[in-house]
């Protein structure tokens, strides 16, 4: 199967240990762990400093399975969470693709650090993840929440480390099972 991975930095392999713009190794990326893990061909759509887009994205027509996971960047500029999964909503409800195709993950939630001064901003990225399970529910499409697979970030709060991709890719498989099986 060809799976789209649609993301921000935490998408792309950012390595928030150097400051410019590198990424972990391929042997770290929770996205190319998932490809070892499943033996599909992942896509990896991760983007530094992307936002939720305003417009459709063209997908490849013969990907079995989108997955989504942004929200952070918004937040980070002043997004509320309410705003966030509305962006969400309109994003997805614009895809050429069927709704059984769509996996849609809250990000997890912040955590203080250099680039998260303070609480709110944890509280808000905290309730995305009900707004998202929410709007999955909505729109017919599949959820995960990454909330709940204890994610290490690193000293900016935001930020995977590697032994987070490593989480990140062993949660994500673990929703994945049921696509293994098909």
């Amino acid at each position: 199967m060809k799976v789209c991975c649609f993301g921000d930095s935490n998408t792309y392999g950012y390595d928030p240990r150097g400051c410019f713009g590198g990424r972990y190794s391929q042997k770290s990326r929770w996205v190319d762990l998932v490809a070892a893990g499943t033996g599909w061909t992942v896509c990896n759509l991760g983007e530094n400093g992307r936002c939720i887009p305003l417009r459709a994205v063209p997908f490849p027509a013969d990907a079995g399975l989108v997955i989504l996971m942004l929200g952070t960047n918004d937040l980070l500029q002043g997004l509320t969470p309410q705003a966030a999964a509305a962006r969400m909503a309109h994003f997805v409800e614009n895809l050429a693709l069927e709704r059984k195709k769509i996996l849609l993950i809250a990000p997890p939630p912040l955590t203080r650090g250099a680039w998260v001064p303070d609480e709110a901003l944890v509280e808000a990225s905290r309730a995305l993840a009900g707004e998202y399970k929410t709007l999955a529910g909505q729109l017919g499409i599949a959820f995960a929440d990454a909330g709940t697979w204890a994610i290490p970030l690193a000293y900016d709060g935001v930020h995977f480390t590697e032994a987070g991709h490593r989480a990140f890719a062993d949660g994500l498989l673990a929703v994945l099972a049921p696509y293994l099986q098909k």
